[in-house]
């Protein structure tokens, strides 16, 4: 991956953006879009589009990325000046524990770390117990309730504070992979497109979703809106390439961070659109690896599959170790060869085909 382009990456990680607080990341994408594309909206829930128009302006291709990410939020400032907060997402409640926090306030982002009672000081019964969310509390290190309330109010969101890593090889680690990478995916693959020598024959409508993490919502509005043919939606999927998974016992699946994106196949997934971007992959020499899903697979690709009277729909994921921790971890091939098989997909697709699936 280019340097500039991994840049940008690790500014999109950094952004404090859970679901319904947004804007940070989709400010960076609407900023970003407005260099190619050749038109940027955004709707009244906050999803951010990018038109890429082809020869055929009739025949829209949608792609979605969520913007959001799992968070918290602050309910109350207690009169010591100590914070509570609720779970934005899903989240296990043993990683909270303990962990550094940035809190967004109004004239900034406001540092803390989560307590909890000390181990030394539980009995027996407790120490053997996950602690609730409930029961933990934000420290910013003031005083009282007046000095909290001069850098954070009831409502404000709150992520863990971790920033992204690079490990060896091509791997990065950072909080909100989940998934800031795949809008990332969608925002430079609809670049390529538009950087193309030879202009689509289809119109391509990219989009930052929001909401994803409590209930698909942006997608739901913006498929809606976008009244597209056919779609991919991109997220993360688990690598099953870590002590736990990998074994014979409890193999979810056979996915590797670095063997390319992963294409889903199941009810979620067009026939023909699936057979499509297999061979587009193999055409240009892109990786992939297949996934079974029997039902609907709780991504974007849901609520764009079932959009006014349905989109030929497909999911492509980017292999994600750690979900839902301040440390998923992806390899940045993955991320290159999805967003070049994605922008090539756009390029070969033909308007006049037959998109019924059978």
């Amino acid at each position: 991956m280019k340097k500039k382009t991994e840049s940008l990456l690790l500014e999109f990680l950094n952004a404090v953006s859970p679901s319904g607080y947004e804007g940070p990341a989709a400010n960076i994408f609407k900023r970003e879009a407005e260099t190619f594309a050749d038109k940027v909206t955004r709707d009244l829930h906050g999803s951010t589009a990018a038109l890429v128009s082809g020869t055929d302006p009739d025949f829209r291709v949608m792609f979605a990325g969520h913007c959001d990410e799992i968070g918290f939020l602050i309910t109350h400032n207690d009169s010591n000046g100590y914070l509570w907060f609720a779970p934005i997402g899903g989240w296990d409640p043993q990683i909270a524990q303990g962990q550094r926090v940035q809190v967004r306030g109004s004239k900034g982002i406001v540092p803390g770390v989560i307590g909890k009672k000390p181990i030394h000081l539980m009995n027996e019964g407790d120490r053997r117990k996950v602690v609730p969310l409930k029961e933990m509390w934000v420290d910013i290190g003031v005083k009282n309730r007046k000095e909290a309330e001069k850098l954070v109010s009831v409502g404000d969101p709150m992520v863990l504070g971790y920033g992204p890593e690079k490990l060896a090889g091509e791997t990065l680690a950072a909080r909100g992979m989940d998934n800031r990478i795949g809008a990332f995916v969608v925002l430079e693959a609809a670049r390529r497109v538009a950087k193309a020598k030879e202009k689509a024959a289809v119109s391509l409508l990219s989009v930052a979703t929001v909401q994803e993490e409590i209930g698909l919502r942006g997608a739901t509005t913006s498929a809606y809106g976008a009244d597209a043919k056919v779609g991919i939606a991109v997220d993360v999927t688990f690598a099953a390439d870590h002590p736990g998974l990998g074994d014979s016992k409890n193999n979810l699946n056979e996915i590797s961070l670095g063997k390319g994106p992963v294409l889903t196949r199941g009810p979620n997934t067009h026939p023909r659109f699936f057979d499509r971007v297999v061979e587009v992959a193999k055409a240009n020499d892109i990786p992939i690896q297949i996934n079974a899903e029997g039902r609907g697979t709780g991504t974007d690709a849901n609520a764009m599959q079932l959009s006014r009277g349905g989109m030929a729909t497909t999911l492509l994921s980017i292999p994600n170790r750690y979900m839902h921790s301040p440390s998923e971890c992806v390899d940045l091939r993955d991320v290159e060869n999805c967003i070049e098989l994605m922008a090539q997909v756009v390029l070969a697709l033909d308007p006049k085909a037959d998109w019924t699936p059978f």
